[in-house]
């Protein structure tokens, strides 16, 4: 299990580097993070409750906002300017979504996130935005049901898509009811991070739990949607889904600067037929071998069962070897670079 490890380490390496520079946080915020909304006031009411649009990319921004927002003042203690909210990873992510492409309607049956139509709208036809849905929506609204937005937990609807309705929830209630051991996940989550005793590292275990957990919610409903995909791109989603086990086991920190470096590494635009990594001209070399190691990864995974994940979570069972794994990856992608 050496290798596959070996790849693990680089792809999580990627949380690591550059870490030094300095930076202007706010250069690093995802795209329209300053004109989308930030308080939720600024969504339309009605009938006493805030109805927001998460189809539409500024909306389901602000959602990210508000909440990187209201969690800020338990991340002081980590570090100033909120920039070690862990809850970062979720709005880059998405951002990176959004300036890639991958919100827009795969099928091309509508022009939905395309320059030449609504840019800033989210195709429920996307396996990405389907994906992130429960990666905005879920967390979003268990915060709200755990009393951290200020707002009761009936103050708040979100707009279903034009078609496929039912595979969306739409509320805290509904969302407890359909997904109840993701929206538990999350709000152990938000309970933990109310405790002033609660440790950078547990905040880590709790997050990437409910995170983990939303995307098997996910997968098992969207995973039809990858066929509107080229190849690459279908093959790249699936080795994403599986790898962000390995990240999840390793409990890396999803914070402003970290997250910000490790997309780096990542596709900066949609597959094509023909794209292979490690020789796609228009990808830096760093983007290529973390493709390749992505590829690799799922592929290991999915020969022994997953019995590669299995030794990954006994390897990184201690801080102390989480720790030697970031020190490792860091060296590993220094020969790279």
């Amino acid at each position: 299990m050496a290798f596959p490890s070996l790849w693990a380490c680089l792809l999580i390496g990627c949380f690591s580097v550059s870490l030094a520079e300095a930076y202007n946080l706010s250069d690093l915020y995802p795209p329209l993070w300053k004109e989308s909304p930030g308080q939720f006031s600024d969504y339309r009411v009605k009938n006493g409750k805030y109805i927001i649009n998460p189809w539409a990319y500024p909306e389901r921004l602000g959602m990210y906002k508000i909440l990187l927002s209201q969690t800020a003042s338990y991340f002081e203690k980590f570090a100033p300017e909120n920039e070690q909210n862990i809850l970062w990873g979720l709005p880059l992510q998405h951002g990176w979504q959004y300036t890639t492409g991958r919100l827009a309607d795969p099928s091309q049956r509508t022009d939905c996130g395309y320059d030449s139509g609504d840019r800033l709208c989210i195709s429920e036809d996307s396996w990405w935005a389907d994906m992130n849905y429960f990666l905005s929506a879920l967390p979003f609204l268990a915060a709200v049901g755990s009393d951290i937005m200020g707002i009761s937990s009936d103050q708040v609807i979100l707009l279903p898509p034009p078609k496929d309705q039912t595979k969306f929830c739409l509320n805290v209630s509904t969302c407890q009811s359909s997904f109840p051991k993701t929206m538990r996940k999350w709000n152990v989550f938000y309970q933990h991070l109310q405790l002033p005793s609660s440790s950078f590292e547990d905040l880590l275990k709790y997050l990437w739990a409910a995170h983990v957990s939303a995307l098997e919610d996910a997968y098992k409903i969207f995973e039809d949607r990858l066929q509107d995909y080229s190849k690459p791109e279908a093959d790249f989603g699936k080795s994403w889904y599986v790898d962000v086990g390995y990240i999840a086991t390793a409990k890396f920190p999803t914070t402003l600067i970290r997250t910000h470096e490790f997309q780096k590494c990542l596709p900066p635009r949609m597959l094509v037929s023909g794209d292979r990594a490690p020789y796609i001209s228009d990808f830096t070399k760093l983007q290529n071998i973390v493709l390749l190691g992505l590829n690799i990864l799922h592929e290991v995974d999915n020969a022994t069962g997953s019995s590669s994940l299995t030794v990954w979570k006994i390897l990184m069972k201690t801080e102390g070897a989480r720790k030697l794994v970031l020190e490792l990856s860091e060296k590993v992608l220094e020969i790279f670079n």
